[in-house]
């Protein structure tokens, strides 16, 4: 039986090297360095690589326009505290697209 995407259903993201240098430029490497103001908050994790498969939640979903496969919205969680905002990534193996997790 093959899985229908849905509005928050959790599935892989390959992120694209344009995603890691968006994430990697906007991360800093210590916040608390004198000059920050107090209470501000940074971007701190890890460094996202091109290729890297990140977990992404559903947030919209819609049949693609030769109705052979489905696009979808959603928020990729990175390894830091912050997310990346995904938008029309079709289902595939290459970067800039979602996959279904594989069941272990």
């Amino acid at each position: 039986m093959e899985q229908t995407p849905s509005i928050g259903r959790i599935v892989h993201y390959r992120l694209t090297d344009k995603d890691a240098q968006h994430v990697n430029r906007r991360r800093v490497a210590k916040p608390h360095e004198p000059g920050w103001p107090a209470g501000a908050q940074a971007h701190i994790g890890n460094s996202a690589a091109a290729g890297e498969t990140v977990p992404l939640l559903i947030v919209r979903v819609w049949l693609n326009e030769n109705g052979s496969g489905w696009g979808i919205n959603g928020q990729a969680f990175l390894d830091g505290n912050d997310s990346l905002w995904i938008t029309s990534a079709k289902e595939g193996a290459e970067p800039g697209c979602w996959s279904w997790p594989a069941r272990v």
